[in-house]
């Protein structure tokens, strides 16, 4: 006779290994995210400081790099095609983490954030086509509305000071992995127009050298970073956008764990790499992306024009709906239910963060009008717009269940055998519960010495009371 089987638990409580480098790789994030968000600011009082105007425009098209090799680019340029490769390299590792040792090993958990990313990029996609159309706009902008991004998201649970659980915070971050796949697959397909087939060549001849001294186990920074480099320039040169090389070297690395080893080489090398793209790369991307100008009459055209209105629908609309969509139709139509701990509230409150689309959607909005710098930066300011709106909305959301949340993760945190490792893994554990156990013999002990002295002090001085009261005049 078989057991019957557990429905499983969305949102359901981590493995404490894959809690850990959540933690890890958060903390990273959030200050990350802070930094991209002070960077976002400074563009915006540089761009629109009469004063400092003309200085912005001057350094962000300052052009430099060698010429004979295609690389003489403007500073913005670097920034997009150049800093933003080391971003998407550590989004590769990630993306191969997931698959080889995260929740997207098993596919059972990994169909609910999949699902969810999917109809999280597909229904943006088609609320800004509706959009569009039906104002007689490009459809060029499909595809700005679909990204989510990860730091800003969680700079702004840092700046309300919400403390998601664990298992919201995995699902974000899964999520936002998921959605770099499918944007890294959007930017590949859809926004390259000509390829240089012999420079195209030479990157995958790179590739796979890259990938044959990993399997070789050569290490050494000065060997990969130059071939790195080099297989950078050739995939700029052959039309695919050059981001994909850093993918495709992250996307190469191991990231299981062998026999002895306390981490994987890709752990290994993200842990190194994260704060360089979250600290440096990503904040200047975001200072010479983000510097538009904000007037009256560009805020009026964000929320007139089809393509910008749909930029913004899309992010604040199409990224909650499709997100909570695919999230509540995986659970209604698999054995998955949610967690008891949590409300669907819960869940529409994240959508409604991940409509903060920053990086890529700035990214993809530059290459999807690159030849209309008017619409560019009118896509700017709506991605901006978008993202503000999403973040109010999430904050006032998830403001509404602090409490709740501060409940559940000092419930998370709760270690009241003093072993470093919180109470909640160690459950089935009977050494945990004979820790307990002394713990509370201990107290008791010591709470029946007290009590002890409490009395005999009493009878003590009842005693000495009677005394003295027999003593005095009748």
């Amino acid at each position: 006779m078989t057991a019957p089987r557990t429905p499983r638990k969305a949102f359901g409580r981590l493995s404490l290994p894959e809690r850990t480098y959540l933690a890890d790789a958060l903390r990273t994030e959030t200050v990350g995210g802070v930094l991209l968000l002070v960077a976002a600011i400074a563009a915006l009082v540089w761009a629109n400081i009469p004063a400092l105007h003309d200085s912005y425009e001057s350094v962000s098209h300052f052009h430099f790099g060698p010429a004979a090799l295609g690389l003489n680019l403007s500073v913005a340029h670097w920034a997009a095609d150049g800093l933003l490769a080391i971003f998407f390299f550590v989004a590769g590792i990630e993306l191969k983490r997931e698959l080889v040792a995260g929740d997207l090993k098993d596919p059972k958990a990994a169909a609910l954030p999949v699902v969810a990313a999917l109809c999280g990029m597909v229904v943006p996609a088609v609320v800004y086509t509706v959009t569009s159309t039906a104002g007689g706009g490009s459809l060029s902008g499909w595809a700005v509305p679909t990204a989510t991004d990860i730091a800003f998201a969680l700079a702004v649970l840092a700046v309300i000071g919400t403390s998601l659980p664990s298992a919201l915070r995995a699902f974000l971050l899964t999520l936002a992995v998921v959605d770099d796949l499918f944007a890294i697959l959007i930017i590949a397909v859809f926004f390259t127009e000509t390829l240089n087939f012999a420079a195209l060549g030479g990157a995958v001849v790179g590739l796979a050298v890259f990938w044959l001294l990993l399997r070789k186990g050569v290490r050494g920074w000065y060997v990969y970073v130059p071939l790195g480099l080099v297989i950078w320039a050739l995939m700029y040169n052959s039309g695919v956008h050059a981001t994909i090389a850093g993918v495709a070297m992250g996307l190469m690395l191991r990231c299981h764990r062998r026999e002895g080893e306390d981490h994987s080489p890709g752990e290994h090398i993200e842990h190194l790499v994260r704060p360089l793209s979250a600290g440096l790369a990503v904040p200047l991307f975001a200072l010479f992306s983000a510097g538009v100008a904000i007037t009256g009459g560009a805020l009026a055209d964000v929320f007139t024009k089809p393509e910008t209105l749909g930029v913004v629908l899309g992010l604040v609309l199409g990224k909650t709906l499709g997100i909570f969509g695919g999230t509540w139709l995986t659970s209604r139509f698999t054995r998955a239910s949610l967690s008891d701990d949590l409300q669907w509230a819960d869940v529409f409150a994240v959508a409604t963060l991940a409509g903060i689309g920053f990086t890529v959607s700035l990214l993809i909005g530059e290459l999807a009008f690159e030849d209309d710098a008017a619409m560019t930066s009118e896509v700017k300011a709506a991605v901006l717009t978008g993202s503000l709106i999403a973040a109010a909305l999430a904050t006032v959301l998830l403001k509404i269940r602090n409490a709740k949340y501060r409940g559940m993760v000092a419930e998370e945190e709760r270690d009241d055998d003093l072993s470093g490792v919180p109470d909640i893994y160690e459950e089935d554990d009977p050494a945990y519960h004979l820790r307990v156990a002394a713990i509370y013999e201990k107290k008791a002990a010591e709470h029946r010495r007290i009590a002890e002295e409490m009395e005999s002090a009493r009878l003590a001085e009842v005693a000495g009371g009677a005394g003295d009261e027999g003593d005095g005049p009748a």
